[in-house]
């Protein structure tokens, strides 16, 4: 690398061959081949073939493996085979699930990276960060991640904090003067910035040194690689239990596999059962079942406007008991709108003004002449209360870009903070007048005429009460005002500050950021689901205070308070306030992570939104931090659980509802695996207690865990969207999935599959021939388990949630009764199977008893609904 440092802006642009137009579209790709992507090296992929290898590696599929070896050495090729196809079958569904998953993350990573600003042909252009080139100028502002090592070639009072290099939290003053030095630390290189920083103040121009691997943090680590490993805490108990279950299983299949020796059974086949029992009572797929539930569930949150950025955020949604919310572009439009017109003493809503009245038309045309800004192709250029006002010369078909030829401009006194207002001499209707806008409060000193429909009067302390109490109405609703007045000028004079003076009121324009349509909903939806909503904004408390009580945050038992009166209050006494508080304004960041940590310490579960550089540690402080998309710096987004791609409030609710609606589906999914292989084991167990016959072979058992676990679990966890969730209270972080209750029902419904399943034994052990008993026990346990996934869809009944409103379960459970039926009427397969040929009675029982669990259950909620 050059010592770029060293150099001079000039230097270093020469040497790495950049003009001022930036690089052009062939120079790009030419540097495309020679620098590549501007990302980290994640390390070799894996193969689908790796993939599919590393499924061999799983303990009980090594056992599967030898089982069949010792089956082939004993002569049982059918056996054999069976494992051998059971376990390349479950090693495809494996692999194809890990693909699929990993497919979808990758598809969410590309989704929130970030994007930079870059001269490109001498226009400026947002690309995905990973394209930028050596050569690249790239334009930094306050709140931008950097994503290149550049060498500074303007400096506008940049910082910038390099922590993640250096471990200084403090931000870096930058210079674009080279260094003499040659042996400086990267905390010294003030003329360079380096990917992975941040810019907290001012804004700069560089141009890029070094990209990807390259990049001073490319040689310290790989980021990317060790985030994804990292399993979220479910993946991880479900782990632990997992590894737990399989001790419990293996022990009484080893207790078992004594009890066959003791009772003088085959020891071949004794051991084969016992394999099989383990195989089939362990439910292996759980992880990956929940990594494709929960892969499925962030794409389609996605598609929603909220990209999930860290898994773990996922299933801490549903446990949300605080949104702390931003107000402007998240509650409301992040748009002015004019509201109210004040003209003739009289108070007119937007839409109602009138153009053959004079007066009316006047404040009107006056709106749009002193004003500059413009609407082109939709686009909207200037200031947000002039294109508010521009906005409502539209709803009258008023064009301000023609209004403004047909009255020109002559000259203008523009708006600056000490005036607080703006003036412009337009000529028209043949006279030459001076139109002025500004603060209320200033206007009123300079004017001493008013406008009414008796014509132009003297300006009274009795008009001047009247307007301030508008002014004061129209304040106290959060509205902001704007005040409008004009003079004759004498034609060929120019015009000072000093003419801002005699002038004639004409009226007032209030406008707002009005609420987002759906914001009130999705405030009432929040509410329902024991959720509260707070809003926390920088703007004025009557402001804030007045969009809360139209959406519903503000209401009469809750009160708004002010940054500075935070300040006053120790930790334990705004822990003590926070619960009675709906509204905070003008805070600043420390207020927020004090906010946030006082509901954390009651309790809570809170969500944060957050779009400045400031937000940062806010956003990491909440349980889950969610990021502007739009207006967002890169700095929150990188702080972030979550994106908002609509910065919109509503769609925090819809990720709420969908996180809950995921981890319903996954612990829905996992009750059905569990209940299966409970009714299973619980008819091995009865039956070796009392000595009679086992009522499935080992075959059954591993045709029973290919049919009936991963495909039936996964369309539970696709289960569609259940429309009451929203209207339970969140839930307690601290309860774990697999808690008393869950393991109650799980042990009841394994029950009630178990009993179904051991009529059926019992009545084909009533015919003298165990071989048919065991089928029939067999083909019963297949087909309860497969229709115990329309009970396991959710705690409701069928009726409620619709019986046909998951395809995906209908497909499972027909592809599973086919495949079923292949098995038990196919002579070739009849043997390797190890079924014996039922005649219809016997089909008939077998269907009546396998549908019991289904009815019995269905039956049960149906009763506790209506009771």
């Amino acid at each position: 690398m050059s010592d770029f440092f060293m150099k001079t802006s000039k230097e270093v642009l020469d040497e790495l061959n950049v003009n001022e137009k930036g690089l052009v579209s062939e120079e790009v790709e030419k540097r495309r081949e020679q620098y590549g992507y501007n990302e980290l090296a994640e390390g070799k992929r894996k193969t689908a073939t790796e993939v599919f290898f590393e499924q061999f590696k799983d303990f009980l599929v090594i056992i599967l493996i030898a089982a069949a070896v010792i089956s082939a050495f004993l002569g049982k090729f059918e056996s054999t085979i069976v494992i051998l196809v059971v376990v390349i079958i479950n090693a495809i569904l494996g692999t194809v699930q890990h693909l699929k998953a990993e497919q979808s993350l990758n598809s969410l990573k590309a989704l929130s990276s970030p994007t930079a600003k870059v001269l490109r042909n001498g226009q400026k252009v947002e690309i995905p960060s990973r394209e930028v080139l050596v050569g690249d100028i790239l334009f930094l502002d306050a709140g931008d991640f950097i994503s290149a090592d550049g060498r500074i070639i303007e400096n506008h009072s940049l910082q910038i904090n390099e922590s993640s290099l250096t471990g200084e939290s403090l931000s870096v003053e930058k210079s674009v003067d080279p260094i003499a030095e040659k042996d400086v630390s990267i905390g010294d290189k003030i003329n360079m910035v380096f990917s992975g920083s941040f810019v907290t103040y001012g804004r700069g121009v560089v141009v890029v040194t070094n990209t990807g691997m390259n990049t001073e943090i490319g040689k310290i680590a790989n980021l990317l690689d060790s985030a994804k490993e990292k399993k979220t805490p479910l993946q991880a108990s479900l782990d632990q239990f997992g590894k737990r279950l399989a001790v419990i299983i293996i022990v009484i299949a080893i207790l078992l596999f004594v009890l066959d020796i003791i009772r003088g059974y085959d020891i071949a086949d004794s051991f084969m059962f016992a394999v099989a029992l383990a195989v089939a009572a362990i439910p292996e797929a759980l992880s990956s079942i929940v990594t494709i539930v929960l892969a499925f569930g962030t794409k389609k949150m996605a598609h929603e406007n909220a990209i999930v950025r860290k898994l773990h955020a996922v299933e801490s949604l549903g446990s949300i008991s605080v949104i702390c919310s931003d107000k402007t572009g998240t509650l409301t439009q992040n748009k002015m709108t004019v509201q109210h017109v004040y003209v003739n003493q009289k108070v007119i809503d937007q839409d109602q003004l009138q153009l053959d009245n004079p007066i009316e038309k006047r404040i009107l045309y006056m709106s749009l002449l002193c004003n500059d800004s413009v609407t082109i192709d939709k686009k909207e250029i200037g200031d947000p209360t002039e294109i508010a006002l521009v906005d409502l010369g539209e709803k009258y078909e008023l064009d301000e870009l023609i209004l403004r030829e047909e009255y020109p401009r002559i000259k203008e006194l523009p708006f600056d903070s000490d005036r607080k207002m703006m003036s412009t001499l337009n000529h028209y209707e043949d006279k030459n007048l001076l139109f002025t806008k500004g603060a209320l409060d200033v206007l009123l000193s300079r004017v001493t005429k008013i406008e009414t429909t008796d014509g132009i009067v003297a300006f009274t302390e009795k008009h001047k009460e009247e307007i301030e109490k508008v002014n004061k109405d129209f304040s106290m609703s959060g509205l902001r005002v704007l005040g409008f007045a004009y003079k004759e000028v004498q034609e060929g004079r120019t015009i000072s500050f000093e003419d801002e003076k005699d002038l004639t009121f004409v009226g007032l324009a209030s406008m707002m950021d009005p609420p987002r349509e759906e914001s009130a909903g999705a405030v009432a939806a929040c509410i329902g689901a024991g959720i509260k909503p707070v809003m926390i904004t920088g703007d004025h408390k009557i402001t804030a205070s007045a969009i809360a009580k139209q959406i519903g945050i503000l209401k009469e038992d809750s009160e708004a308070v002010e940054g500075s009166e935070i300040e006053k209050w120790s930790d334990d006494e705004l822990k003590e306030k926070v619960a009675d508080i709906s509204v905070y304004a003008r805070v600043s960041p420390e207020h927020k992570i004090r906010i946030v940590r006082a509901w954390q310490e009651k309790g809570n579960v809170v969500a944060m939104t957050g779009d400045g550089v400031n937000d940062g540690p806010a956003l990491k402080q909440s349980d889950i931090g969610i990021a502007m998309g739009i207006t967002g710096t890169e700095v929150a987004k990188e702080a972030s659980s979550m994106v908002l791609t609509d910065d919109n409030f509503s769609t925090i609710v819809k990720a709420i509802s969908n996180g809950r609606s995921i981890y319903a589906n996954i612990q829905n999914s996992i009750k059905f695996l569990l209940a299966g292989n409970t009714g299973g084991v619980l008819s091995v167990i009865y039956a070796s207690l009392l000595g009679l016959p086992v009522p499935f072979a080992a075959v059954h058992l591993l045709f029973i865990n290919l049919l009936t676990d991963s495909l039936p679990a996964i369309a539970i966890g696709l289960e569609p969207h259940n429309k009451t969730i929203m209207k339970e209270r969140p839930r307690d972080i601290n309860v774990p999935l697999l808690n008393k209750s869950f393991a109650k029902r799980v042990t009841a419904e394994g029950v009630i599959i178990a009993i179904s399943t051991l009529i059926a034994f019992h009545i084909g052990l009533s015919t003298g021939d165990a071989m048919v008993a065991s089928t029939m026990a067999f083909a019963t346990l297949c087909l309860a388990r497969l229709f115990h996934g329309f009970n396991s869809r959710s705690s409701q009944s069928l009726f409620k949630i619709g019986i046909f409103t998951n395809k995906y379960l209908w497909y499972a459970v027909i592809l599973g009764i086919i495949l079923l039926h292949v098995v038990l009427l196919l002579p070739p397969l009849m043997g390797v199977f190890e079924v014996a040929s039922l005649n219809a009675a016997q089909f008939g029982t077998i269907y009546l008893l396998s549908c019991t669990p289904l009815v019995v259950i269905q039956l049960y909620r149906v009763l506790v609904s209506s009771g």
